[in-house]
């Protein structure tokens, strides 16, 4: 599927230049970017009788019908030239004209939005024709993007009320086809909710129903697709005493079958020619490997760079040792050894143990292999280059340059004649090897890998131990060497399983030492390219690998270093030109897992002073503690937890703004995870608790919540190994707060009883105790336990001087007193905690004030109100990535438009928040989204597709043990009666 050229939205309607007409929508009229006065109705329904004619004459007659039909006006002939002559005024010259006793219109086609949404529509089918579903896609959404309005909006008469009939069929068209293109795409979880709106506003038109059965199916949701078809054929029946047309009735069908598809060179030289003797003829590549496997691409792609006939063609790669370098450039180079009838040279350039090979000693090979006397191989280094050139001229050879240290060893190497062509591996990236096509070599797919270890061991053995198989190939990182010594060992050992060996590989500190067979060891490949590193670049390699985490930035790095930015950036770059590290992203770094296992057996072996890797970890942990202290400031402004936690001489990064704290927290936060995870020594423990307090937003969010919760739980449980009582008691608290975050209040309860004061008492504990009670207890509705628990909340912030968590608190008291129906009372503790948290600044604890006060609003019928603040609280948490906030946020619209009598907007938000909270907002969370969308659903007469989001809610809240299960069997038994 071509993704190039992909164009971007269509720009704000009109263009600034020239006039400008819009009938899709309200009808307008600009020249340039200024607006032109159209006039009365009358006068707009005479534009847009012209303005839809595509230039042809209209009479004046014909323009009387199209404005008042058939009662005319007595002056209706001189109103339509009163019309034409003030339309003229307004317009370009030339535009309005007289003709034939009637009037048109002379405008290009681009100048009205209609004919740019037919060209793009147009532009769409091609691009779907060549197969380029993401090009259709695009195309299609400019167009529909063109509409602000009903098309016509407001113009009179009966031409115009039969124009916009038209056009708003053709706009449900286009539409239909741009849903059936999201869901060719992939985006079938995203068209749910769109397509469960316009069902709801257009119940009859069965093609939305088709596209909405298939976005749920694809969305795994079967059972209400099923209920959607009978949903479909009772309201047919009903309304038009018809069945189901002859697609959705087949769609039903393989939706129960379950249906697959819904998911859906020059010739070789003639020996025998006769001619002048030839010269003679290298052969010298080494054997290919009989197993080779994967690398498709790259063997097409290198093949047709070396053989494209444009001139000295040369590719380097470059890659990790054990990546497979040498294999993939024998197996490319004897594949293109008929486009090279002359010969093939070879060579490794690293010769023995790290010992870099002379190009003097290369170019003696390579000149006897071509026939040179042994008497003219005296010469200097640059005579037997010039030689090795001239021998070359006029020839096609491919010369294979193996294991080459840089740039330098490879210049006087190259043939530089053209019909020759240069294949070059090493572990250096040579971008100052000119001319060269520079690839990079990866590891193997997980595909590829499982399909080299099956070759080598054997499909019998494999297929029966699949998953250990994939085991072993994980643990071998995906690196051929490792793959190919694991397979190795296993094929000579007929008395083990695939399980044994998955076993031994399990445990990484004897990983490296497993990956050896005969003379092939991954440790003795890395030795080779670690001896050639400068000592700086070396304590580099040894320290960076003895962080966790998936990568690491380049000021983390530096930390780590102990170094300036701009010297452990020159140490990090180096070390990806040896590829020893991989650039993940610009100012980012990362090990192959079997490298960093090497690197910290180098640190344990070759550092010193031997505490320098204990302190290298330390200095991590304090700068991401002292930059996480600043996000946190910034996202919640007045907060005083970051005064309660623990100091450090790091100073960490600043930001300028909040977008910017965030961008760091969510780039990092595998980093920041496993760093607390990775610190548990009795001095690191309790800074690697605060930290974990201070990226709660990874866990509010949703993004990383289970994660997020088992690095609490774990450092919970070290702190208790440690008898550590301080930092147990942040611990249970930062893991309480986890869990109810994932809706399991029973286990954030039972966390939050396992959390004591302290002695001394620890401020930032009772009061963020307190509130969460309060709060789990308000989840399991007992509001009496909930209210004295955030009152104390309330009066411990307040005693803390921490005004905003003491707002915080007093509106989590209103949902409290809404529960209770006192709406008087909640609507005036959001107002004072709304004033108090914009006092601070706007924050996302402001957003959740605003929650509150839209839930108050709601109770209180005030449903306009409502939804302005809850729009408003959903923009500042997709603003600040609170997705678990803004899927509530959108439930919660739902529950608005609900209780307004309006169940078509309330089901099209409550698909949104489904979608919002599929990843990470619990099942209890799902399971009520899915009540109140059964509810809408309900309302809307599609009562199966209700009772199939009922019965899925119910399996969840029954899985859970919820009181919710009870309200829901009350619900499926009432529609079961009235059905």
């Amino acid at each position: 599927m071509r993704l190039t050229n992909r164009p971007s939205r269509t720009p704000s309607w009109p263009p600034t230049e020239g006039v400008r007409f819009r009938v899709l929508g309200p009808v307008q009229a600009w020249r340039g970017g200024d607006p032109l006065p159209v006039g009365s109705p009358q006068q707009r329904a005479l534009l847009v009788a012209l303005l839809l004619r595509d230039g042809r004459t209209a009479t004046v007659g014909e323009l009387i019908d199209a404005i008042w039909g058939e009662d005319p006006p007595s002056q209706a002939l001189a109103a339509v030239r009163t019309y034409a002559v003030r339309l003229r005024k307004i317009l370009d010259p030339g535009v309005l004209v007289s003709d034939s006793g009637g009037y048109a219109l002379r405008v290009a086609p681009d100048a009205l939005d209609l004919g740019v949404a037919r060209d793009l529509e147009g532009a769409s089918d091609r691009a779907r024709s060549a197969g380029d579903r993401l090009l259709a896609r695009d195309l299609l959404t400019q167009a529909l993007d063109l509409w602000v309005g009903a098309a016509l909006d407001t113009v009179p008469g009966p031409y115009a009320e039969s124009r916009r009939t038209q056009l708003e069929d053709w706009r449900l068209q286009l539409l239909e086809t741009r849903l059936d293109l999201d869901l060719e795409v992939g985006a079938h979880a995203e068209a749910v909710s769109e397509l469960t709106a316009l069902t709801a506003a257009h119940p009859l038109r069965e093609r939305l129903r088709e596209l909405l059965m298939l976005a749920l199916y694809r969305s795994g949701r079967q059972a209400e697709a099923l209920a959607v078809y009978a949903d479909t054929r009772r309201l047919l029946a009903d309304e038009l005493g018809v069945d189901p047309n002859p697609e959705l009735s087949r769609l039903q069908q393989r939706i129960l079958q379950a249906d697959p598809g819904l998911l859906g060179d020059p010739p070789d030289p003639d020996p025998d020619a006769e001619g002048p003797a030839r010269p003679v003829r290298p052969a010298m590549l080494p054997a290919t490997v009989r197993d080779f496997t994967g690398r498709a691409r790259l063997v097409q792609e290198l093949s047709e760079h070396l053989t494209d006939g444009t001139g000295d063609a040369v590719c380097a790669l470059a890659g990790i040792g054990g990546v497979g370098k040498t294999t993939l450039a024998v197996h490319v180079a004897h594949s293109v050894r008929p486009h090279f009838p002359d010969g093939q040279l070879y060579a490794d350039l690293q010769d023995f143990g790290a010992r870099r090979l002379d190009p003097r000693a290369v170019l003696g090979s390579f000149l006897r292999a071509l026939g040179t006397p042994e008497s003219e191989l005296t010469a200097s280094s640059t005579e037997l280059s010039a030689r090795f050139r001239a021998a070359l001229d006029g020839r096609r050879i491919l010369v294979v340059l193996d294991n080459a240290l840089d740039a330098a060893q490879v210049r006087p190497l190259l043939p530089g004649t053209p019909g020759c062509a240069t294949l070059v591996t090493g572990r250096a990236r040579m971008v100052d090897l000119e001319g060269a096509r520079l690839v990079d070599l990866e590891v193997m797919s997980p595909e590829e890998a499982l399909q080299l270890f099956t070759r080598i061991v054997g499909t019998e053995r494999v297929q029966s131990e699949r998953e250990a198989a994939l085991d072993t190939v994980v643990a071998c990182g995906f690196l051929p060497l490792a793959i190919r010594i694991a397979a190795s060992r296993l094929a000579a050992r007929r008395t083990w399983t695939v399980s044994v060996l998955a076993a031994k590989l399990a445990d990484e500190r004897r990983r490296l030492d497993e990956l050896r067979a005969g003379d092939l060891a991954v440790k003795a490949t890395f030795e080779l390219g670690y001896g050639q590193l400068e000592p700086a670049q070396a304590r580099a390699f040894r320290l960076l690998g003895l962080a966790d985490g998936p990568d690491i930035s380049l000021a983390a790095a530096a930390t780590v270093l102990d170094l300036p930015v701009a010297d452990a950036e020159e140490l990090l770059e180096a070390l990806v030109d040896t590829s020893f590290l991989e650039s993940a992203a610009p100012g980012r770094y990362r090990y192959h897992d079997l490298v960093r296992l090497y690197a910290r057996a180098c640190a344990e072996r070759d550092e010193q002073p031997p505490t320098e890797p204990g302190l290298a970890l330390s200095r991590l942990l304090d700068f991401y503690l002292a930059t996480a202290s600043r996000v946190y400031a910034l996202e919640r402004p007045g907060d005083r937890l970051v005064d309660h936690v623990a100091r450090v001489e790091q100073e960490g990064l600043s930001f300028t703004d909040s977008h910017g704290a965030l961008e760091w927290l969510y780039a990092e936060a595998g980093c920041l995870l496993d760093c607390a995870l990775q610190s548990t020594s009795p001095g690191s423990l309790p800074r690697a608790v605060d930290l974990l307090w201070l990226v709660r937003d990874l866990s509010e969010s949703g993004s990383h919540s289970a994660r997020y919760a088992a690095v609490a739980t774990a450092l919970n449980e070290a702190a208790d190994a440690l008898g550590d009582a301080r930092t147990a008691g942040r611990s249970a608290l930062v893991l309480a707060e986890a869990e109810a975050t994932l809706g399991r209040f029973d286990r954030a309860a039972e966390w939050a009883d396992r959390v004591r004061p302290g002695t001394p008492p620890d401020l930032a504990v009772p009061s963020r105790t307190a509130q969460l009670r309060g709060r789990v207890a308000q989840n399991r509705n007992r509001l009496e336990e909930a209210e004295a628990h955030l009152s104390r909340a309330v009066e411990a912030f307040r005693n803390d001087g921490d005004r905003p968590g003491e707002a915080g608190a007093l509106s989590d008291l209103s949902r409290v007193r809404l529960a209770a129906r006192d709406v008087s009372a909640a609507l005036s503790m959001t107002e004072q905690a709304i004033a108090v948290l914009d006092d601070a600044g706007r924050s996302v604890r402001g957003a959740g004030a605003r929650y509150a006060r839209g839930l108050a609003l709601t109770a209180a019928g005030r449903y306009d109100e409502a939804r302005d603040v809850f729009h408003e609280a959903r923009g500042v948490f997709r603003i600040h990535r609170q997705l678990v906030w803004e899927g509530m946020t959108s439930f919660r619209l739902a529950e608005t438009e609900l209780a307004a009598g309006h169940p078509g907007e309330s089901a099209a938000y409550a698909e949104e928040a489904l979608g919002q909270l599929a990843r990470s907002g619990g099942d209890w969370r799902r399971g009520t989204v899915l009540t109140l969308l059964g509810r809408a659903l309900q309302a809307l007469d599609q009562n199966d597709r209700a009772r199939a989001c009922w019965q899925e809610a119910l399996a969840v809240f029954e899985a859970r043990g919820a009181a919710e299960a009870e309200e829901l069997r009350g619900l499926l038994d009432a529609a079961a009666a009235s059905s």
